[in-house]
């Protein structure tokens, strides 16, 4: 397990690499919540395809839902402390979060619609809800992008002319070098990550049963490690940049949970009507519907602190606390080494 585990690893990290010198091109907020978001969830996609199409449909949401727990906990607050600290280029007091409601208010609104969802099980149809509200959210991101970059556009015209404005974007942007550099190593990462998510799944199997811990537990605490290595490889590295690349790390941590909500169980949910027709259903097993009650928890509390304006180490600590405690709870929990 541990050699799939580093092999996923390091494909996440020529993932990241990739994914962050093409987000230099395409801007930063929209970017963020999407081209980043997208890359950055493609390992748990992977991993989710996968253990899905196998079978093994408790690990499958395990898998996502260990993402959201890692990274709403101690995911932000290792951005918070590299962003506030000397860690960073240009530490900061807090980092605003007063302008990213939009993904505050869905990212609460799917996680609720999730857990409503699994009480009965999740079906094909509640795939196609997850689909419709991934669309939705892509549309509202899009529709924000365009009315921000109309005021960004009013406020240059009376800061900067035409000629000039065009000139400084010239001489920010990528080189074509850097761009093709940036493409090999995202396919490269994307490859590598689908070329292991397989091994990996089967061998989480076999190491369940050896430790004797139900896989659901194992795929919520270990699938992340390398699942969400990209985006925590290019949070640290944007949080570095100031209140700017704070600000896109923090879009795309927010972005990516909505992603877990919404498109991850979508694949999820369609790998299982791929492995066990259409009418096959993930199961509501007492072991899941703990795993889901307690993300779920986890997710709105930490998202209810980010209603403040500024958010900083204090925020991380009690985060990092709650992380620490889910995983304490996870052992806690009915154990099932038949469950898949």
């Amino acid at each position: 397990m541990l050699l799939w585990l580093g092999e996923l690893t390091l494909a996440s990290w020529v993932l990241s690499y990739g994914a962050e010198n093409l987000s230099k091109k395409y801007g930063a907020k929209f970017v963020g919540r999407t081209l980043l978001s997208v890359a950055t969830t493609l390992p748990e996609i992977a991993i989710v395809v996968y253990a899905a199409a196998g079978g093994f449909y408790g690990t499958a949401i395990g898998a996502g839902l260990g993402s959201n727990l890692l990274m709403m906990t101690l995911g932000l607050a290792v951005m918070l402390l590299v962003a506030t600290t000397r860690l960073s280029k240009s530490p900061l007091k807090g980092i605003d979060v007063s302008t990213f409601k939009l993904d505050k208010i869905f990212l609460i609104a799917t996680a609720a619609i999730s857990a409503v969802l699994f009480i009965d099980g999740y079906s094909f149809i509640d795939g196609v809800i997850f689909s419709g509200l991934f669309g939705a959210y892509l549309f509202m991101a899009l529709a924000e992008m365009r009315q921000e970059r109309k005021k960004e556009k009013i406020a240059n015209g009376h800061a900067i002319d035409g000629r000039k404005l065009v000139e400084a974007k010239k001489e920010s942007g990528p080189s074509k070098g850097q761009m093709l550099k940036a493409v090999l190593a995202f396919a490269a990462g994307t490859a590598g990550i689908f070329f292991g998510a397989g091994p990996f799944i089967h061998s989480l199997q076999g190491y369940s049963i050896e430790v004797g811990v139900s896989v659901i537990v194992l795929a919520v605490i270990i699938s992340p490690i390398a699942g969400e290595m990209p985006e925590k490889i290019s949070m640290i590295l944007l949080a570095r940049k100031g209140a700017a690349g704070a600000s896109i790390a923090v879009a795309n941590v927010l972005g990516s949970k909505i992603l877990n909500n919404t498109l991850l169980l979508a694949v999820a949910v369609f790998g299982v009507a791929y492995h066990g027709g259409i009418n096959a259903i993930i199961e509501a097993s007492e072991i899941l519907q703990y795993q889901i009650i307690l993300v779920t928890v986890v997710t709105m509390a930490a998202v209810a602190m980010m209603f403040k304006k500024l958010i900083g180490v204090k925020i991380g600590i009690v985060l990092t606390t709650m992380y620490a405690v889910s995983l304490v709870i996870q052992f806690l929990l009915p154990q099932d080494l038949t469950l898949h």
